[in-house]
C-alpha cells in the first residue's frame, strides 16, 4: 500500500498527513489541519470536521488510513509475564487484564505491544477500551466513507519516529521522552533514540486546562480564553502581553499546567523504577506545544531539558514550521501505515469483531489459518492416497493369488498375468481345450426344439458327434421331412443337411428317412465325439 493518510482525531482540530511511499525522494505530499467546532455534540463536531477533511482527501484516492484512538478513555497497563512465547502471552493476557478492569472483560477491546524480553520474561504495554467507544468511533468514520485499517495507541504511534530518528532527535546518551500535549489528552512515549519504544502512557489533561485557568483568572468565557491563549498567551520568560497583566496571565497558565505535571512526574518515575534508567531529554509536541515559553517552563518544573520536537526534513518540506509540533501525531500515524515486517508495531485495536475487512487485509490477517487449513488438507490427501494405495495393493495381491491357484489346478503351473492366463486356458495346449463349447446334450436340445409342432416324427436313431449329427426316423410324408430340414437349418451350427434314403413303411402309414447334419460352430474347437 503506497498512499497512506495519517489522521490525528484531535479534540481541538483534525490533522492529516498524506504520505506516498512510492515517492521515495519526497514521501510526505500534503498536510491539512481542520478546526473542530467548539460547541455542540462531540460526535457531530467530529463529523463536521471530517466532512471538510474528506473534501481534501477523498477516501477513494487512499490505500489506507491510520488513526489513533481519540480522547482520554484509553487505559494503559504495563504488565510483566514470566514467559516470552507469543501463544502463551495470548492465552494468559486476558486473565491478567480482567483483574485490573472495573468492568467485565467481555465489554472491552484490548491489544498489547512487547517492549522488552529479558531472561525469558516479557514486558508488555496493554491498552484497553470499552467496545462501545470503539464501535462509536468506527461507525462515525464509516458514515463518511473512512475505514481505518489501523486504530492504534496515541503514544505507541511514536515508535516508528523514535526508532528512525537518532539523527533527528540528536540526544543519544540515554532514554528520551516524546511528550504530546493535546487539547484534552497528554501522551508520553519513552525509549532510546534509534531503538524501540519502552514505555507509553496516555492521561487526561492538556491545553483545555490552561484555557480554563485563563478563563477563571480573567473572568472571560472559555472560548475567549482559548482564542486569547492561542494568539497572545505565553508562559515563563516569553513575552505574552504588555503591562502588568503579563505575569498574572503567565501565572494562570502555569497553574493550568499542574494537572499535567501531577501525572507526568509519576509517569517518569515509574519508567525509571521499571527500567533503572532516567529520561535525559523530553521532546515536546502536540497543539499545546505551540504555546510560547512552554518548553522552558517544563524544564524548570521537571528538572529535565525540554525542547520542541523536530520532524525529519522530508516532512518539514511540506508541513509549515509553525505547525510541525501539532502535526507530529499525524506524521507518526502515516509512518505506522508505512511500517511493515518486524519494524511495524503490533498494536492495533481492529481485531476480533472489529477486524478490518477491506482490500486483502482480511485475508492477510488470516493467512496463518489458511496455511494451517491447507496443510491439513494436504495431510489428509496424502493419508487418503497412502491408505487407498495400500488397499488396492492388497486387493491386487489377493486377485493374483486366486488366479495363480486356478491356473495351478488347470494348467499345472502358476500364472499371475491375467491376459496370459486367459490365453493359456483357452489355447489348444490347455486342459480346457478338450471341453467343447457345444456338447452332445446341447446339440440334442437344439435339434428337438426345432422340430415343427405340426410334424409328427419318431426318431429311431440319433447319433451325435463333434462335427455331425446322424438322424433316422419315421414321419407322415415327404413334405414333413422338408419342414423338418428347413427348421433345423435355422440353427447357426447346422451348416449342411443331407437327406438319405426315403421309403414307405411296411404298413404304408408313414415314410422312413435319414438325415446327415454337418455341425460347424466358430467357437467350437476340434473335440472328441460324444453321443
Amino acid at each position: 500500500m503506497a498512499r497512506i493518510l495519517g489522521l490525528d482525531l484531535g479534540s481541538h482540530s483534525l490533522k492529516a498527513v498524506y504520505l506516498d511511499s512510492a515517492q521515495r525522494a519526497q514521501p510526505v505530499q500534503r498536510y491539512v489541519e481542520v478546526l473542530r467546532p467548539l460547541e455542540g455534540d462531540r460526535v457531530e463536531s467530529l463529523k463536521a470536521a471530517l466532512r471538510q477533511l474528506s473534501a481534501e482527501f477523498p477516501p477513494g484516492e487512499l490505500d489506507q488510513t491510520v488513526v489513533a484512538l481519540p480522547g482520554p478513555a484509553l487505559a494503559t497497563h504495563p504488565i510483566t509475564l514470566p514467559f516470552s512465547d507469543a501463544k502463551r502471552i495470548e492465552s494468559a493476557l486476558p486473565f491478567e487484564i480482567e483483574a485490573q478492569l472495573p468492568f467485565d472483560l467481555s465489554e472491552a477491546v484490548f491489544d498489547y505491544q512487547v517492549t522488552s524480553r529479558v531472561e525469558g520474561k516479557s514486558d508488555l504495554l496493554v491498552a484497553v477500551i470499552r467496545q462501545d467507544e470503539l464501535r462509536t468511533l468506527l461507525a462515525t468514520l464509516l458514515s463518511l466513507g473512512i475505514d481505518p485499517r489501523i486504530v492504534t495507541h496515541p503514544a505507541l504511534a511514536y515508535q516508528n519516529l523514535l526508532s528512525n530518528s537518532a539523527r533527528t532527535l540528536g540526544y543519544t546518551e540515554g532514554p528520551v521522552a516524546i511528550l504530546d500535549v493535546g487539547h484534552e489528552r497528554t501522551s508520553v512515549a519513552i525509549g532510546m533514540a534509534g531503538a524501540d519504544l519502552e514505555f507509553a502512557r496516555t492521561f487526561s489533561g492538556g491545553g483545555k486546562d490552561l484555557s480554563r485557568a485563563l478563563a477563571s483568572e480573567l473572568q472571560i468565557s472559555f472560548e475567549q480564553a482559548s482564542h486569547w491563549k492561542e494568539t497572545q498567551g505565553a508562559v515563563a520568560s516569553a513575552v505574552a502581553v504588555d503591562g502588568g497583566d503579563g505575569e498574572r496571565i503567565a501565572g494562570a497558565l502555569v497553574r493550568g499546567l499542574q494537572p499535567i505535571l501531577r501525572e507526568l512526574r509519576p509517569t517518569l518515575k515509574s519508567y525509571t523504577a521499571r527500567s533503572r534508567k532516567a529520561v535525559g531529554r523530553i521532546y515536546l509536541c502536540g497543539g499545546t506545544a505551540r504555546l510560547p515559553g512552554l518548553p522552558e517552563q517544563l524544564t524548570r518544573d521537571l528538572g529535565i531539558p525540554v525542547e520542541l520536537l523536530t520532524l525529519p526534513n522530508d516532512a518539514l518540506d511540506v508541513i509549515p514550521a509553525g505547525s510541525a509540533a501539532s502535526a507530529a501525531q499525524a506524521y507518526c500515524l502515516a509512518l505506522r501505515g508505512q511500517a511493515t515486517g518486524l519494524k511495524a508495531p503490533r498494536f492495533n485495536l481492529r481485531r476480533g469483531q472489529f477486524a478490518f475487512k477491506g482490500h486483502f487485509d482480511f485475508v492477510r490477517e488470516r493467512v496463518g489459518q489458511l496455511i494451517a487449513f491447507t496443510a491439513v488438507l494436504i495431510a489428509l490427501s496424502i493419508g487418503y492416497s497412502v491408505v487407498r494405495n495400500s488397499l488396492l495393493a492388497r486387493r491386487e495381491a489377493d486377485v493374483d493369488q486366486r488366479l495363480c491357484d486356478v491356473t495351478q489346478r488347470v494348467l499345472g503351473r502358476c500364472e499371475k498375468n491375467f491376459d496370459r492366463a486367459i490365453a493359456l486356458l483357452e489355447g489348444s495346449a490347455s486342459a480346457s481345450a478338450s471341453v467343447p463349447k457345444f456338447s452332445a446334450v446341447n446339440l440334442l436340445a437344439e435339434m428337438t426344439q426345432r422340430v415343427p409342432e405340426d410334424v409328427k416324427v419318431t426318431f429311431d436313431q440319433i447319433r451325435i458327434e463333434s462335427d455331425r449329427v446322424a438322424l433316422k426316423g419315421v414321419t407322415g410324408s415327404s413334405k414333413d421331412i422338408d419342414k423338418l430340414t428347413q427348421s433345423l437349418k435355422k440353427f447357426r451350427c447346422f451348416k449342411d443337411i443331407q437327406e438319405g434314403k426315403v421309403e414307405k413303411t411296411k404298413d404304408n402309414k408313414g415314410v422312413a428317412f435319414t438325415l446327415d447334419v454337418s455341425v460347424d460352430c466358430p467357437e467350437q474347437p476340434a473335440a472328441t465325439s460324444g453321443s
